[in-house]
């Protein structure tokens, strides 16, 4: 029970201000607590030298998930586990959008192809206000307009037995990803701690009470 016999990716995905970042390096914490190598792959839009946002172009976005490819590319093969912020199934969102709707460069057999590279894909749901980072968009029609499109394609990207839904209200500090990380582990049938690790969750202590009903939802088949 050393190192897992194959690596993982795992992406967190969504439009934007909705706490991907905050929530892939909470779950990037909680794997390297249980022992495992761990590779954290950034948001490549903010380095588009082609512009982002309301504005971007179809080549702009083009630009997005051909970076975001390579940079898994790069990365994947450093850790037991690759952590992302973003994937290419919502970077497609936003380029369909500056397209007008439009395959333009038919990307979309990659990105189905490519989509199959991710061992789990979680879900946040945007249901929090946006708010100023002098970077991405504050405005909420861009907001919507990206999660309708990935709402309408997420189903034929990622299979629901592969995706977990988790309220981007509930993502802070105090949010415990063990469960995640356990989800993880049984979908590529490897156990979670590394050797010399407690065989037992490792969860952090929470500050806040949490809020009620279930702290996620798995979409299962």
């Amino acid at each position: 029970m050393g190192r897992w016999q194959r690596n993982a990716k795992v992406a967190f995905i969504g439009s934007h201000g909705i706490r991907k970042t905050t929530a892939a390096h909470g779950f990037a914490n909680a794997m390297q607590r249980a022992g495992r190598s761990v590779e954290y792959g950034r948001e490549v839009v903010r380095d588009n030298p082609l512009g982002i946002n309301e504005g971007a172009t179809g080549e702009a976005q083009l630009w997005v998930i051909v970076s975001q490819i390579r940079q898994e590319l790069t990365l994947a093969p450093k850790a037991e586990v690759l952590v992302l912020d973003r994937g290419v199934m919502d970077n497609y969102a936003y380029y369909l959008r500056a397209c007008g709707g439009d395959d333009r460069f038919a990307v979309e057999p990659m990105v189905r192809e490519w989509s199959k590279t991710y061992d789990l894909v979680i879900r946040l749901l945007p249901d929090v206000d946006l708010s100023s980072d002098g970077v991405r968009s504050t405005s909420d029609a861009f907001r919507i307009e990206i999660e309708r499109i990935l709402d309408a394609h997420l189903d034929v990207f990622v299979p629901q037995r592969s995706r977990v839904n988790v309220p981007a209200s509930e993502i802070g500090d105090g949010y415990d990803w063990f469960p995640t990380a356990e989800r993880l582990a049984a979908l590529i049938n490897e156990p979670l701690f590394a050797d010399g690790i407690p065989k037992r969750r490792i969860a952090r202590k929470r500050r806040v009470k949490p809020p009620p009903g279930p702290q996620m939802t798995f979409e299962d088949q």
